[in-house]
């Protein structure tokens, strides 16, 4: 991660000089941009890793997918310029583009959209969202710029997910080494990455409508401590930060050389929980848990106040939503009756581990304060992301952990063997093969409740709150999306006026 010590030398140094140079030199920019971002990712390939903020660099920039996720959450031709569906809603025929290349001069082809989805659903594939690929029953090349995709079972939500990081289109030479030389389709070329600092980007002249990308170089800024994000961009060494820490947002709704863009999301911030160790696989001390939570409370303290509370890994504004707040409201009392139900001598050590966006560390903070007072001590134990990762993600080494979850279709996640939080339920398995069987609207948003519900009930985790984004940027940048159904940084729509 960046070195907080420099960052706060340097961008106190450059705030003393914010009214003249820098902030000049930043307006000036007419085709270059620097934006920030709370964490680095471990490498630059989407299909590879779970870290959203490989995504916030290259999706839409140097990757493509075959259809493209907008701010306002539809879904618009990118690699594909048209697609078909058939009446059971179970196989996709997609017209690809003619003419587009990849960055090393081979074809972007109906063998490369094969090529991709095969290797994303393989056996040994680490994309996170390989059960997606994996229950493709076939994908066909029928010609160089024809695929038909054949669905074990209809998916409402597939071409909104054909258009996530996950879903990237490959050149099969170059895949094994896209999480540091990536090779795609987009505007931008991977330029340097200085490790814990910065990654740059320059435009790609190849582009089949280079003409249309304003910016010719880009660089993304690694600043995780909220007080230098602050400093950066009142500097002027920082054009842009989308989801920017909102505690600092007040000072610059008042400042007329900046924009604040409060955005949407279709995140769900949750207190997860190891359903898989002792005592949390027991029920009562999970629902011990949930109680022991004021919600309102944690959006304060987390997300300043930019939060609305929910009850399941559902949010309000999304197909099928219920509210499910009142399953397990804020009641400390009931949470120590469940603990003495369940057995559970006080007090109950458990481990909380924080990765570094500022939610998980304020919200920390304020649950363990809230689970101390019902007998639950909290041991605070803060990690970098790469440790978060390994530690949690991958080893399941953890009682709690604090995170937000930011892809919008992702219930999935609870019928995933062996995923990181250790729930496993036949019945939910049941019901969410349901919902993605299900054809008319009306019968999928009647499951959709019924899913959200059950993991309610079952107190699968501490469900939180739906975070809003907070983006701050130049006032003359233009072209930011307005709100984030998915974790992108979308350059090529910027321009400076």
């Amino acid at each position: 991660m960046i070195n907080r010590r420099q960052v706060l030398g340097s961008t106190a140094a450059g705030a003393a000089l914010a009214s003249a140079p820098w902030a000049a030199i930043a307006q000036g920019k007419k085709d270059s941009v620097v934006l920030a971002m709370t964490l680095e990712p471990p490498g630059l390939d989407p299909t590879a890793g779970a870290a959203s903020a490989i995504a916030e660099i290259v999706q839409y920039n140097i990757f493509e997918t075959l259809t493209k996720i907008n701010s306002d959450g539809s879904v618009s031709p990118l690699l594909a310029e048209s697609w078909e569906v058939s009446p059971d809603l179970k196989t996709y025929t997609f017209k690809l583009r003619k003419g587009v290349k990849f960055q090393n001069g081979e074809p972007c082809n109906a063998a490369a959209v094969k090529f991709s989805f095969e290797r994303a659903g393989a056996e040994k594939s680490t994309n996170k969202d390989k059960r997606t690929f994996a229950s493709m029953a076939s994908v066909a090349a029928i010609d160089d710029h024809t695929v038909v995709v054949l669905n074990k079972s209809l998916d409402p939500d597939f071409l909104f997910l054909m258009g996530q990081a996950t879903a990237i289109i490959v050149e099969p030479k170059s895949a094994d080494s896209n999480a540091t030389k990536p090779v795609g389709t987009g505007p931008f070329q991977l330029a340097s990455w200085n490790r814990g600092s910065s990654v740059t980007l320059s435009k790609w002249d190849g582009y089949r409508n280079a003409a249309a990308i304003k910016m010719k170089k880009v660089t993304f800024r690694f600043i995780s401590d909220p007080a230098a994000q602050v400093a950066a961009l009142l500097a002027g060494d920082v054009d842009a930060f989308p989801r920017v820490t909102p505690r600092s947002v007040a000072q610059f709704k008042t400042n007329p050389k900046f924009q604040v863009i409060v955005d949407g999301s279709r995140a769900k911030t949750i207190l997860a929980i190891n359903n898989k160790k002792k005592p949390l696989d027991d029920v009562r001390v999970r629902r011990a848990i949930a109680a022991a939570i004021d919600r309102k409370a944690v959006i304060e303290g987390a997300g300043d106040g930019y939060g609305a509370p929910i009850g399941s890994h559902y949010v309000p504004g999304a197909f099928g939503y219920v509210d499910t707040t009142g399953i397990n409201p804020y009641n400390p009392e009931k949470a120590k009756a469940l603990l003495a139900e369940a057995g559970i001598k006080t007090p109950l050590e458990l481990s909380l581990i924080l990765p570094p966006p500022p939610y998980a560390r304020q919200g920390g903070e304020v649950i363990a304060a809230q689970l101390a007072k019902v007998g639950i001590v909290a041991k605070i134990e803060n990690v970098e992301w790469a440790q978060w990762l390994s530690g949690v993600y991958t080893n399941k080494a953890y009682d709690l952990t604090i995170i937000s979850h930011v892809e919008p279709f992702d219930l999935g996640n609870f019928a995933k063997p062996g995923y990181y939080w250790g729930y496993e339920s036949p019945a939910f398995n049941a019901l969410f093969e349901k919902i993605q069987n299900a054809p008319r609207a009306a019968d999928r948003a009647k499951l959709l409740g019924d899913a959200q519900r059950m993991l309610a009930n079952e107190a699968v985790h501490a469900f939180l709150y739906q975070p809003q984004w907070v983006t701050v940027a130049n006032k003359n940048l233009k072209g930011l999306w307005k709100d984030m159904p998915v974790f992108v940084n979308d350059i090529s729509a910027l321009s400076w006026s």
